[in-house]
C-alpha cells in the first residue's frame, strides 16, 4: 500500500505561464514557470533575457525546495525591495515552491514611485499565477537496482504493490532498472528490497 504519509508534499505550477500588466504605459511581463534547481532559474533568465534584450529591469523571485527553504529575490536596478520581495511575495502567498516569476519592465516615461512599484510587480506576478494551474507534487526518491533475471518477479511486485514509477530498465541476464517514488516511502521501500536475493541499490534522495 502506498505510504499516506503527507510531509513530503508541495504545491507547484503546472507549465509555464505569461501575463502583461500596464500601468501609466509602463509594462511589466511577467513569466511563471516551474522549476527544481538553481541551474535550471539560470537557465530561464538567460531566456528571457536574449528575448527582452531591450528592457532595463529583469526582476524575479523563485523558491527551491519542499519548505522554500532556498529562496531569493532581485530588484535588478529598481529601488531596493520595490520588486523582487512583492515578487517573493505572491509566491508565498499562493504557498507554492519550486517556481520561478520572471517581471520584464519596459519604462513608460512616467515614474510611478516605490508604492506604485511595489503594487505593479505584485499584480503581474499574480496575474503570471492566476493564468497558470497550482499542482500537488511531492519529494521524490530515485533507485538503481541491479538484480540477476530470477529476481525479476520479486522486483516487480513491489513495483506494483508500491505504486513505483519506472524511469529506465534493461532486462537481460543481469537487469538493470531506475525508479522514483515518494520520499515519505523511503523506509518502506527499502525494508522490502532489502528481502530480495541478489539485489543491490542505490539510493538517491532528490536535492541531494
Amino acid at each position: 500500500m502506498e505510504s499516506k504519509d503527507d510531509t513530503d508534499r508541495f504545491f507547484t505550477l503546472s507549465r509555464e505561464s505569461a501575463s502583461l500588466f500596464k500601468d501609466r504605459n509602463s509594462k511589466f511581463h511577467a513569466h511563471a514557470f516551474p522549476v527544481k534547481s538553481e541551474e535550471e532559474v539560470k537557465e530561464k533568465l538567460a531566456e528571457l533575457r536574449k528575448q527582452y534584450y531591450d528592457a532595463r529591469h529583469h526582476c524575479y523571485a523563485y523558491s527551491l525546495g519542499k519548505d522554500g527553504e532556498i529562496f531569493r529575490a532581485n530588484d535588478d536596478g529598481e529601488p531596493n525591495h520595490s520588486a523582487g520581495d512583492p515578487i517573493l511575495g505572491q509566491i508565498r502567498s499562493f504557498e507554492l515552491t519550486n517556481v520561478l516569476i520572471v517581471v520584464v519592465r519596459y519604462f513608460g516615461g512616467t515614474k510611478l514611485g516605490v508604492g506604485g512599484l511595489i503594487q505593479a510587480y505584485r499584480t503581474a506576478a499574480n496575474m503570471a499565477i492566476e493564468e497558470n494551474e497550482i499542482v500537488e507534487d511531492f519529494e521524490r526518491c530515485f533507485l538503481k537496482l541491479h538484480f540477476p533475471y530470477p529476481a525479476m518477479n520479486d522486483v516487480m511486485k513491489l513495483i506494483k504493490n508500491e505504486n513505483l514509477e519506472i524511469q529506465s530498465q534493461e532486462m537481460e541476464l543481469d537487469c538493470k532498472m531506475d525508479l522514483s517514488f515518494r520520499s515519505s516511502m523511503k523506509d518502506q521501500v527499502i525494508d522490502q528490497l532489502e528481502t530480495i536475493d541478489g539485489l543491490e541499490y542505490k539510493l538517491i534522495e532528490e536535492g541531494v
